[in-house]
């Protein structure tokens, strides 16, 4: 389903987005809090520097926001309106939802925020 050279593979996995042949996280389980946002310096495999710039995820806060927003509505409308849940209780459920959900949003900000700016290049793969 996910081939090789996929961004969709990439940001999905947490893998390098050049090469994608390692993970770019030193933890590769987000549910370690303590070790979510500890990240390999370069990929070992292309020599990819993942902090491209000082303070380069920064940015993934943007991403990260719009994703909660849209996670929120999701939780919004599958209590409200599926299972009748007053307007106090949706509330809950979606505080509940983010605060559950906030490793693997964060992580998967940082993925695509990156995924944006790196593509996957095939002759850094077979080195």
């Amino acid at each position: 389903m996910l081939k090789k050279g996929s961004k969709l593979r990439s940001i999905l996995t947490g893998s390098c987005p050049r090469c994608q042949k390692e993970s770019m996280y030193s933890d590769r389980n987000p549910l370690h809090l303590t070790k979510v946002l500890k990240m390999n310096e370069n990929c070992s495999h292309c020599g990819l520097r993942y902090q491209i710039e000082p303070s380069f995820f920064y940015g993934a806060m943007y991403v990260s926001y719009g994703l909660n927003v849209a996670v929120g509505i999701a939780a919004f409308i599958v209590s409200f309106v599926f299972f009748k849940t007053s307007v106090e209780e949706s509330f809950l459920i979606i505080v509940a939802t983010l605060i559950l959900l906030f490793p693997f949003v964060l992580r998967l900000s940082r993925n695509l925020y990156i995924n944006m700016f790196v593509s996957y290049d095939p002759e850094a793969a077979k080195k």
